[in-house]
């Protein structure tokens, strides 16, 4: 079996995989499971894979890197490609901030144009081994319709928890796909906890980040592709925006699995970067404590979060990768959107331009090696949020059907 072991982050008890289906029985919802594997289990014979490594390198999606998942068999995957993201080298950005190689990992051409796809392929792959006929999740908006539009791909009824703000264009994602969403008049943690007594209640199958311990293992194949795409030369930085954590959690877990399988000798520093309304993770860091609530308030709905669920595993891989928490703000992350787009042909949505955001504020305050090689992560797609991305750029000309109004802009 491929799965040694699951443990508490908190109170590092163990269990045994027919033991424990979610969290820690002790710690409760706080409690949040690593997943560790047998790692000679991902060993393949050399001749099925060029690299000498288990990848497969045919789909290019991210059942390529089926051996590092926690899954037996190819059945039940999705239909929806997943994973196989790009990853673009900007010279001229990498000139401009002075350092050696900048890259951009760009998760916003997944399905349902979010990285969160990857967590959703890999649950409802398991939910159908488990024969399983409904999930759930509460979600500020992506994690929600990535799992809502993974399912409508393979007939599984979706019920979804939303807080009532979320974006216009995630609900009707949501509704599009088919889910039956709930708007909860109350904050993401309020829909988040609502999500779990649903769990309870009616006995549907929980997606939830920071909650189900599989959705880490589904994101750490976008550092699984990182490390393909380069060779496995791997990069000094990795930046990274974080609510929950459990994003990071998933980039820190796939560089871990190849490390211990030996494919690779370093970590690369994991850069955290929240928005200065929603920095839970960031204050406790800085305090040396556990996490504590705050009541968020930033653009970037998608890491805005009270409590981040997955906040105490983040803290450790951050604190294990050498790493540290970036804070930017509103402005800033406004700014980065407008240069991811202007400059790079990439339209992310406030959260999904958050990293890079890190990264430009670490330039300007000179904190930058001239010798490294740096990866950014944008996770989401700014079609998500118009009117955000409104906020970012200058209004168009209103002008008459007339050529000479148009000489008068030049003028």
């Amino acid at each position: 079996m491929k799965i040694r072991n699951f443990r508490c982050v908190l109170c590092k008890k163990e269990y045994k995989p027919s033991e424990i289906q979610y969290t820690c029985t002790k710690c409760g919802t706080l409690g949040v499971l690593e997943i560790n594997y047998n790692y000679k289990s991902f060993q393949q014979k050399e001749k099925e894979s060029s690299l000498s490594l288990p990848i497969r390198n045919i789909e290019n999606s991210m059942w390529d890197f089926a051996a590092f998942l926690p899954i037996d068999d190819l059945k039940n995957i999705p239909p929806l490609k997943v994973g196989g993201t790009p990853l673009y080298r900007n010279i001229d950005l990498s000139r401009q901030l002075q350092i050696k190689d900048l890259y951009i990992k760009d998760d916003t051409v997944n399905p349902t144009s979010s990285l969160k796809d990857r967590a959703s392929a890999l649950v409802v792959k398991l939910a159908l081994d488990k024969g399983v006929k409904a999930i759930t999740c509460a979600s500020t908006g992506n994690a929600a319709s990535s799992l809502a539009g993974i399912c409508a791909s393979v007939g599984l009824k979706c019920y979804i928890f939303v807080p009532k703000t979320a974006p216009k264009a995630k609900i009707t994602q949501l509704l599009m796909y088919g889910a039956e969403v709930f708007a909860v008049d109350g904050s993401y943690d309020d829909a988040f906890d609502l999500s779990i007594e649903a769990t309870k209640k009616f006995g549907w199958y929980n997606r939830n980040t920071g909650y189900n311990p599989f959705t880490i293992e589904g994101k750490k194949t976008v550092s699984l592709e990182i490390a393909n795409q380069l060779s496995f030369n791997i990069p000094d930085k990795v930046f990274v925006p974080v609510g929950d954590g459990c994003i990071l959690s998933g980039v820190y877990k796939g560089f871990y699995d190849l490390i211990k399988i030996g494919a690779i000798k370093k970590m690369p520093k994991l850069i955290a970067v929240q928005a200065e309304g929603s920095n839970a993770i960031y204050l406790a860091m800085k305090r040396g404590d556990r996490i504590k609530k705050i009541e968020p308030n930033t653009i970037a709905d998608s890491i805005s979060v009270g409590r981040p669920r997955n906040g105490e595993m983040a803290i450790s891989y951050i604190r294990a990768s050498n790493g540290w928490v970036e804070v930017v703000s509103d402005e800033q992350i406004l700014n980065a959107m407008g240069i991811l787009a202007k400059r790079m042909g990439i339209f992310a949505e406030p959260a999904g331009a958050t990293a890079f955001a890190g990264l430009l504020k670490m330039s300007r305050e000179k904190r930058l090696k001239s010798d490294e090689i740096v990866v950014i992560l944008v996770t989401g797609s700014g079609l998500k949020d118009i009117d955000s991305a409104l906020k970012a750029v200058k209004k168009p000309h209103y002008i008459k059907p007339n050529i000479k109004e148009v000489e008068k802009i030049f003028q």
